[in-house]
Formats: C-alpha cells, structure tokens, sequence
C-alpha cells in the first residue's frame, strides 16, 4: 500500500483552505523571523523547537489582534444583545491550528514554515492542550464559543484560568496514576492579561440589616484578574473573547492578623486566596461538596457580574464612565447561560447586587433576574446533582444564605397558593432541602431563577419533564426546552479530518462548513462508485497514520485493515465500558476455541479518564489493561484481536483517533446519558455507530434511519420495567454459557495471573449491586444521608461512586443483545462496500448536529438574539 499524505501534503492539495499567495507567505515568513529573532532568542544564538512553535503562534496572533480589537469596538457601536456563557469548564485543546483555520492562514502558514525548513504538524504537536475541563460539559462550552463567533453573536465565554487543568494520565503497571498538568509551565501565547479590569470578590464575613438597607461587612477580600483569550469566527472577521479568571490575594491580604514578626507567614498566606484558581476539580457527572468548589463557583460568578454590569453600564469603546443607570433594560441588553448548576450561584449574586447595592426593589430585581438568567441540565444521574451544605454557605457566603431563604419562601407561598394543603409537593420543590444535614438544591435554585431551563438531547429533555423536575415542569410548563448539542465542523472535520473534508468539497463545495444541513446534499451520491472509493481510501489513510502513532506511543503493532472499534470517553460504570470488555473476552473465547473460523480482525480501543477518587472506575481500566495483556500476547489470536488502553485521553488524541475509527462505541444504558457529543464526532467522520436508544443516539437514528446504525438494547421504558419488576443479574449469567464463562475468568483471576483477586469486587457490583437507575426521591434522600455535612473526603467519595454510580447499569441485561449486535457489525464489515454506504449516509445526515444549529435555536429561543447579517470587516479595510 502507497504510504499516506501527511497533513501537511494534503493541505498543499485541499482547494477549501484557497492556495496561498505569495503577499501571504512572504508575510508569514517576515513576521515568523521578527518574532524569532527580537522577541524570543536575542539573548541565546540557538532556537529551540518550543521557540519555533512559539514564534508561530505569535505570528498568528498578529493576524487575529486587529479583527479582535474591531469586533469589540462594532459591539460597542452597534450596542447587540450581549450572551454571557458561564461555564467552570472550557475544554478547548489546543489553539494554533484552529486559528490558523478560521482564518483561512492555514496553508500560507503550511508554505513558509516548509520554506524555512520546518514542519508545520511538528509545530503543532509542541502546544499544550488547554485541558480546564473533564470532559462532554467542558468541550461543549468550546464547540458554543466557536459557533457564536461564527455566527457574530456578541457573546463571551466566562470561567476559571485554573493554573493545572484535568490531569495528566499515566498508566503504570495497569493502573491509573495521575500527575498534575502543568499546561502554563511555558506560558500561554494565546492569552492576554487584563489588570485594568482586575476585579475583587468578598467571602466570609457577616450581615447587616440597617434602615437603610443590608450592608455585608468584614469579608475576606480576593482579587480577580482577568485573562482573555480570542475565540475566531470561521472566516468571518469576527473575534469573540474567553475571559478566564485568576484569583490574586490583595497585598494586604492576612498581614493585620499578625504582628510584625509574623510577617513572612502572612506573606506566605497569600496561597491560600490563590488557591481558589489553582486546580479544575476532576470529576465528571459526580458532586463533591468541598468547600474550595463552593469558593471556585462563587469566585466566577462574582467577578462576572461586576464585569456584566460595568459593560452594561458604559457604551463606548474604553468607557468606564456609567451610561445607563436604570436596570429595566438589563434583560434586554444581558443574557446569562447557567452551564450546568456550577455557576447557580449567579441567580443571588445578581439579585445581591440589585437589591443591596443599586437600590432596587426586590420584586423588581427578582423580574430582572429571571428574564435574563437561563439553565442547562446536564445529567440525571443523582449523585452529580450540587446540594450545598447549609452550615457551610452560612460560613463562607452568609449574605447569599439570605437571599436564596427568600427567594424560596417566596417560591413556596406561590406553590402553597396553588396546591393547598399538599405539604409533600412544598418539601419537594424547596431549594432548602430539611434532613439531619440542611442542604441547599442547586438545581432548584436554577430552575426557579431562570426563564428557561433546557436538556441537551430530546430523550434528555423528556426525562428532565417527566422526572428529574416533574413538578416544576407541572408549575412553569412554558419554560421547559430542549436543545439538542452540537459540534463545530471546523474542528471536528476541516481540522482534525482534512482529507475528508476534501472529498466532501470535491462533490458539494464549500458551504457545509457554516451550514452543515448542506450535508443531505451526498445522498443522491451515496451509490456513487467514485465517492465509495474516495471515502473509503481517506479512512484507510487516515488508520495507517493512526496505526503508525500507536506503534510509536505504545509499542503495539495493529492490522491497518482490521476494524477500528473505538470506545473513548470518561469512564463511569453507567457509560459501561465493562459491557464492551465482555464482548472483547467472548472474541477471545471464540477465537480460542476454534481458531480456524474466519474471524472480523479488530483493534479495540478504550479510553478515557476516571476521577480520582472513583474506585470502580480506576478497577475499569486496570481491567481494559489487563485484558489487553493476555490476548496481545496471545499468539493463538495473533493480529485477529488486539485490545489497546489509549493513555491520557484528550482534545489533541481524540482529533487523531475519531478520523480512524470504523466503529463507534456509545452503549451507555438508556437513559443515564444525557446526550453525548463524541457520538456526533464519530457520525461526522465516518465511523458507524453501535449503541443503545440513549441521548443524541436518538436522534442520529432518527436523522441517518435506524438500520444504518447498530441499535441495540433496552429502552428507557424497558429499564423502567426491569426496576419495577426486579432486576435479577444472575438469572443471565445462569441462562447464557459465554456470559458466564467471561464472567467467571475475569473473577477468577484469568486476566490477572499474579493478582487472582484483583477483580472480584467488580463482578461482585455486576452479580449483586447493579439495581436501580431512576432519580427517585428515595435515592436523593439516601444520598442525603450518605453525604455527611461539610465537605466530603475522598474516603466518602469512593463511597459514594460505589453507592450510586454502580446503581442500575444493566450491563447484564443488554450482554446478549449487545454480542448479537456485534455479529452485525461483523457481517457488514465483510462488505466494504456496502459497509462505506452507510458510511456515507451517515455523514450526509449528521448535519442536525452542529453546534451552529443549536446556538441558534439557543439565540432564537433563549436568548432573544439573533445572529446578525452584517458582518465585521477585516482590519485592512477603511472603517464605515
């Protein structure tokens, strides 16, 4: 076989990215020089690969200053609606080569860094990943700030420049390890600090009520400064911005505690205010109620707030001089996106400043806050909901512990007034939850404050009606939404699948891009010869250069030809990687008992990270590892079967695996997973999908025809009848022989020669612990007894992932439907012709999945915004 095109050489042919003139390659070179020569190594004679990189990023950020710089003076000017995204997690991965993309410098970038003798990809590589996010929720808010730009929405992205985002994974012997990622050990180009906006947020302290109003004295001062960071449109000139906040302890912070021979112990003190941006906390659809979280989510929204309502306030480009002095208008000017509940606590922070510091009258304010406050769900699973320690809000934000009593006293008087005399509605819709440990319900705090509360995938939405807030649903129907996520092509295609890209050019042109509806345009093309042969070549491509990455970074040898089955994402019990190790033990026991039959050959490969503290998961992976151990070196199966463990999964290592996939895995049980994005991922670059009816799983059946996916499994009815009925785990493992010849060996220490217990616990959760999934008020309340006021250490975390993630997965249950399932996959994968069909329909029907879609529906809908027809000229052009 050809070797493959490098990136690189497939760029130089890709008509998409336009050819790059010789004005721009000149400049490129120019500024690539200056910046190497005068800003990085006038000091030192030699250039390292890191000042290479670096030089090329500054060169880019040149081109992208000016557009930023017009953008935010047009917002001034024109005075739009501004969108204001919350979010603790941006998962943004790398950003070199997605800005050289959107703005089109890609392959004059290409050109002279070949002409100085370098190689662009190697440049690439050099980046850090921006890891400040777990996962789905963080990569979303990323996929969001770049279709708002696209579209030039005025919008801004605010969160937390935590100084080590999500670990580093290591695996050792098996095992995770995690270590810190240091990703500003070497500075961050593409950030610009702002100090002149520096901003202070108040903690602890005490309450006030004076004739004149509440005053909150004797706080704790923290300083927010400001870090922003450009967020490019596609080729549109419009330059959005991501404000992330560092925590700063004020010079005076802690020295009038001591006395003048305690000076260098309180200067040393200053750590403790700067911790609050220090670290992401890694876990992923799981609540832990420490109270360095609580001061990171008040922390944002407090120093957002202040900015909101100075921007509000000034009209000018560079104006700090207050213009507007009436709220009436703020609803109309601010919209404000709750991600999630981790930033809830904007709903009393802004009526704080409403009622305390501006002097407006409650009722008023709380009309003000809720017209322009919205809340995404993101999760049903019980054990992810935030439900803050009374005692510890009491603490460390007393004012706030006020207004959220009178916000729901006022809540449960309109609910009383409505329901007479049905106490046990009042009790479960209070956002103060009663108990041996008061706790505040954040996500009842959200749905109260907010004008309009969305899920993230049409079944998602359903159950956020029926169950996870039926009775808020039942008092506010009209606020309940759905907005199905998305992904942006420009990342999830044009940059991380160019040669795809091409081919879909080659046929449609260029316009999918901004409006990937335009996709439907292949299905009159579906049976077309030459494109099956083209589509199916780049996928070959594209495995030979992934095979030869895995032979470098894990020393393990794959069959190009052999079927990719991809299963990445964190791993949590409820996405069941352990259903997918199942079917990979009944391959092997297949194979090796009759080792003649002509077998699919397949690599499979998991990955994804598990939080720290969440030991079922960690077991997962040793188990995926150890696995992998015995059937790589199993000569029996030589290349028929290989298992790999991808290590420290990411943004930058799924846009090299997702191209190269030919089977995507998202076989989470029905109705735990909320929508999911890598499944669109996945559709988008042609990779077929094997799941359950689950999230956006749903609705990709929907869009491509059910019987180009492989759908298998109970449905989300079904598993509620399961549970109503009783779900019996051993009445499968004694019904079916491959089930419990796989259950058997993994128990028995088969995979784990030297550690013959290692695994017990984990068939001991799937044979006598894997029971109910409904968030029913009896498993809330269990959960309020398990999670003992304050914060809880890591010993009770583990508790509680054992508790409640290993609750109610059915792993047993869709075993025999998922194994046939894959026998599907096989026979169609025998005929790569009919196998690349489906291939095609399903990237010509994934275009409901872009994430510029679903801002504008959020525009549309929510935020009473609509993207504008003018756009923001480039800064080359005289101004109007």
């Amino acid at each position: 076989m050809a070797k493959p095109l490098t990136d690189g050489e497939r760029r130089k042919q890709i008509s998409v990215r336009g050819l790059a003139g010789l004005g721009d390659v000149a400049e490129v070179r120019k500024s690539f020089n200056r910046h190497l020569h005068f800003t990085l190594v006038k000091d030192r004679n030699v250039a390292t690969r890191r000042d290479y990189y670096l030089a090329l990023a500054h060169t880019v950020r040149d081109h992208l200053v000016g557009r930023w710089i017009r953008t935010q003076q047009r917002y001034y000017e024109r005075d739009p609606k501004r969108i204001y995204y919350l979010s603790l997690e941006f998962y943004m991965g790398r950003t070199l080569q997605n800005t050289m993309v959107n703005l089109g410098l890609q392959n004059a970038c290409d050109e002279a860094i070949y002409q100085l003798g370098l190689d662009l990809e190697e440049l690439e590589e050099i980046e850090e990943d921006a890891g400040l996010g777990n996962g789905g929720l963080g990569r979303l808010a990323a996929c969001f700030l770049d279709s708002m730009a696209t579209l030039g929405l005025a919008a801004y992205g605010y969160g937390i420049r935590y100084e080590f985002g999500i670990f580093n994974q290591k695996i050792v012997n098996g095992w995770q390890v995690e270590e810190a990622d240091d990703w500003l050990r070497y500075g961050n180009p593409w950030e610009k600090a702002r100090p002149e906006y520096m901003l202070p947020v108040h903690f602890y302290g005490r309450v006030e009520h004076s004739p004149e109003g509440v005053r909150w004295l004797d706080t704790q001062v923290v300083l927010a400064m400001p870090y922003d960071t450009p967020v490019p449109g596609y080729k549109n000139d419009t330059v959005n911005t991501m404000r992330l906040w560092s925590a700063k302890a004020p010079n005076d912070f802690k020295l009038h505690d001591f006395n003048v021979g305690g000076y260098i112990e309180a200067v040393l003190d200053r750590n403790l205010a700067e911790n609050i941006s220090r670290v992401l906390y890694p876990n992923d659809n799981f609540f832990e109620g420490k109270e360095l979280r609580l001061k990171q989510e008040y922390f944002v929204v407090a120093a957002t707030l202040q900015d909101i309502i100075r921007r509000f306030k000034s009209s000018k480009f560079g104006c700090r001089d207050p213009v507007r002095t009436s709220f009436e208008t703020f609803p109309d000017k601010v919209a404000i996106q709750l991600n999630d509940t981790h930033p809830a606590l904007a709903i009393p922070e802004l009526m704080r400043i409403l009622v305390d510091v501006e002097k407006v009258d409650w009722d008023k304010a709380w009309e003000i806050t809720k017209k322009t406050c919205a809340y995404t769900n993101h999760t049903v699973l019980p054990e992810a909901l935030e439900r803050w320690p009374v005692s510890m809000f009491e603490k460390l934000l007393p004012r706030h512990l006020d207004i959220i009593y009178a916000i729901n006293q006022r809540h449960l008087d309109h609910v009383a007034a409505l329901f007479p005399g049905d106490v046990d509605r009042l009790r479960r819709m209070s956002v103060i939850e009663e108990g041996d440990c008061k706790r505040i319900n954040m996500a009842h705090l959200c749905v109260i404050g907010s004008h309009a509360v969305n899920g993230v995938a049409r079944i998602h939405s359903e159950i956020v009606r029926q169950s996870v807030f039926k009775d808020f649903y039942e008092l506010e129907p009209q606020k309940f939404q759905n907005k199905t996520n998305g992904i942006t092509p420009r990342r999830w295609l044009l940059l991380c699948n160019p040669g795809l890209a091409e081919t879909i050019v080659e046929r449609i042109g260029e316009g999918f891009l901004t409006d990937l509806s335009q996709l439907k345009k292949l299905l009159p093309l579906v049976g077309d010869e030459a494109l099956i042969r083209d589509v199916a070549q780049v996928k070959q491509e594209n495995k030979v250069k992934f095979s030869a990455f895995l032979e470098k970074q894990y020393g393990v040898k794959v069959n190009p030809s052999s079927m990719f089955d991809v299963h990445v994402k964190r791993i949590h019990e409820y996405k069941r990687q352990l259903l997918n190790c199942l079917h990979v033990v009944t391959l092997y026991n297949r194979i090796k008992k009759d080792p003649t039959q002509a077998f699919v050959p397949r690599t499979v490969m998991i990955g994804g990270k598990a939080a720290p503290g969440y030991h079922m998961a960690k077991k997962i992976i040793k188990l995926v590892t150890s696995i992998g151990n015995i059937v790589n070196h199993d000569p029996i199966v030589g290349d028929r079967l290989k298992v790999i463990f991808l290590e420290n999964y990411r943004v930058s290592l799924a846009e090299k695996v997702i191209p190269a996939a030919d089977l995507s895995q998202q076989i989470s049980t029905a109705g735990t997973e909320a929508s999911g994005t890598g499944n669109m991922k996945f559709m988008l670059n042609g990779a077929l999908t094997i799941g359950t009816m689950d999230g956006a799983n749903v609705e990709m059946a929907e869009e491509a025809g059910a019987e180009n996916l492989f759908i298998f499994g109970l449905r989300v009815e079904d598993v509620e009848a399961l549970d109503r009925k009783g779900y019996n785990a051993h009445e499968y493992y004694d019904r079916l022989p491959e089930l419990r010849q796989a259950v058997d060996q993994i128990n028995g220490g088969f995979f784990s020669p030297r550690e013959p217990d290692c695994f017990k616990d984990v068939v001991n959760m799937l044979l006598n612990h894997d029971r109910s999934t409904v968030p029913s008020t009896l498993t809330r309340g269990l959960c309020s007894t398990l999670v003992k006021c304050g914060s809880a250490e890591g010993r009770e975390s583990t508790f509680i992932h054992s508790s409640f993630s290993s609750r109610g997965f059915k792993v047993f249950a869709d075993y025999e439907a998922y194994v046939a399932c894959q026998a599907r996959v096989d026979q169609l994968y025998r005929n790569p012709k009919e196998w690349t069909k489906k291939v095609i329909r399903n990237i010509a029907c994934s275009g409901k999945f872009s994430s510029d879609r679903t801002i504008t529906e959020y525009a549309h809908d929510i935020w009473g915004a609509e993207p504008p027809a003018l756009q923001t000229p480039p800064p080359s052009l005289p101004r109007d």
